[in-house]
């Protein structure tokens, strides 16, 4: 089924005594923008969180496979689609369409977010129909600095030096709690172009609201699906304004909370005033 509406969301998401989402240019501690110190999760994090839920639900299902995936080699992937019957037979320009619809109809990843297929035997580009911001926690968070001691040490030269007290002296970093708000955006036009549908759609809501309970690490504490809440279009090119929609969901600490330490801390508010003609808004989550 292809897709015929427009939709724009708003996702919230919390993190307890975890890093959300470590900067390896900064010692892996957590992201932050360094004016207002409100926490950042980039899109990619996020997203490579879907692939990874639909890698683990849906790996026997034909047109799901996921093309950016852990220690995979991308130029083997598109080479194979120069292989495939439909496409190797193809003069040069044709080939390069017909490599990218395939890599589209079998890559899941590819539809949904889009990629660049040029590097090896050219498959084209995708711009995909999915698209997410940075996230960013409604209020100011504090990074935590923590000393861990391994009992253990790697190599007989460690147990040597420390004369047998083998030892293991390390940091990790966490938030003690920050709630983060991301924006996405889903355009049914790039949708038709990709071949994305509503039963792809369906499979990215149900990754929004399970992937945090199945990546669980010890860096990352507790992260938790809080809101999603979905503006639904009447038709493909939109019945109004993506900010004007996204700005009505509003989350901010309760009156009597001074330091937010759970999602309880916060209240959610949408501003159903002057609600435009042909926008239906769906609570996934909330």
């Amino acid at each position: 089924m292809s897709l015929n509406n427009r939709y724009d969301f708003v996702y919230l998401f919390d993190v307890k005594d975890g890093n959300p989402n470590g900067d390896p240019d900064a010692g892996n501690l957590p992201r932050i923008d360094a004016e207002t110190g409100m926490g950042l999760v980039t899109d990619v994090c996020l997203k490579r969180k879907v692939r990874n839920f639909v890698q683990m639900t849906q790996a026997e299902k034909q047109g799901n496979k996921i093309f950016i995936r852990e220690k995979s080699i991308l130029n083997h992937m598109i080479d194979e689609s120069h292989e495939q019957p439909g496409v190797k037979d193809k003069e040069k320009g044709d080939k390069t369409e017909a490599a990218r619809q395939w890599m589209c109809e079998n890559y899941f990843d590819i539809r949904t977010f889009g990629a660049v297929m040029s590097t090896g035997k050219n498959a084209g580009q995708v711009r995909g129909p999915v698209q997410l911001t940075f996230s960013r926690s409604i209020d100011p968070v504090v990074t935590s600095e923590h000393s861990i001691t391994r009992m253990a040490v790697t190599t007989d030269k460690e147990a040597e030096k420390q004369e047998g007290d083998n030892r293991t002296m390390g940091r990790k970093f966490t938030v003690p709690y920050g709630l983060y708000c991301c924006h996405g955006f889903v355009s049914a036009h790039l949708a038709n172009q990709t071949g994305f549908s509503e039963d792809d759609l369906s499979l990215f809501w149900e990754s929004l609201t399970q992937m945090f309970d199945h990546d669980r690490s010890a860096s990352r504490g507790e992260m938790s699906a809080r809101g999603l809440y979905v503006f639904k279009h009447s038709n493909a090119l939109g019945n109004a304004p993506a900010t004007s929609l996204l700005n009505r969901v509003r989350a901010h600490m309760n009156d009597d909370i001074e330091v937010a330490r759970s999602f309880s801390d916060y209240s959610i508010d949408i501003d159903e005033s002057n609600w435009p003609d042909g926008v239906e808004l769906i609570k996934m989550i909330g």
